[in-house]
């Protein structure tokens, strides 16, 4: 709503506006997204006109999206959903992502799924085996082993901390 908003003020009507999408009718002027890019600038956000970003852009929600929202519920492997999703090859798509966020995909998955399980462990609803289920962990001692693995500490640990310390997940 924000970026709809701001497009608005500064005079274009967008078609669609979608999580790090957004679809305009007419070809954008280079002053044109010099202005759109200040304005999204003042509310935190960036213009992100160039394809190889907007392919990392569509792959990093695909994966909030599936971990957030979906709870990891895959039919496939990972690779698999986002070659298909995305229509490009895995490799290429991979070796892109990992040039341009000096991170793998898949440890990008991993830090996305482990803040979702801090967010779980904050609200306190359900308990590690539960928590395990619904992400789709093999076990309880495999997420237990990844969250030490990223975090430092037992998942358990965590749960005692008053101070809970999740990243947002643009940060991620």
């Amino acid at each position: 709503m924000v970026v709809k908003s701001e497009l608005e003020k500064i005079g274009f009507h967008p078609l669609t506006v979608d999580l790090g999408e957004v679809d305009i009718k007419e070809e954008l002027t280079n002053d044109e997204k010099l202005k759109v890019n200040a304005a999204l600038a003042d509310v935190g956000f960036s213009l992100i006109d160039d394809k190889k970003s907007r392919i990392i852009e569509k792959t990093k929600n695909l994966i909030t999206e599936l971990v957030h929202q979906n709870n990891n519920e895959l039919n496939t492997n990972l690779s698999d959903f986002l070659a298909s999703s995305l229509r490009i090859d895995y490799s290429y798509l991979s070796n892109l992502f990992t040039q341009i966020e000096n991170t793998t995909i898949e440890h990008y998955f991993i830090s996305q799924k482990i803040e979702r399980v801090k967010e779980l462990l904050v609200y306190d609803e359900l308990n590690l085996s539960e928590i395990a289920d619904l992400l789709h962990y093999s076990s309880v001692s495999h997420l237990s082993k990844q969250f030490k693995k990223v975090t430092g500490m037992s998942p358990t640990y965590y749960k005692l901390l008053k101070d809970k310390k999740r990243k947002p997940l643009d940060e991620l």
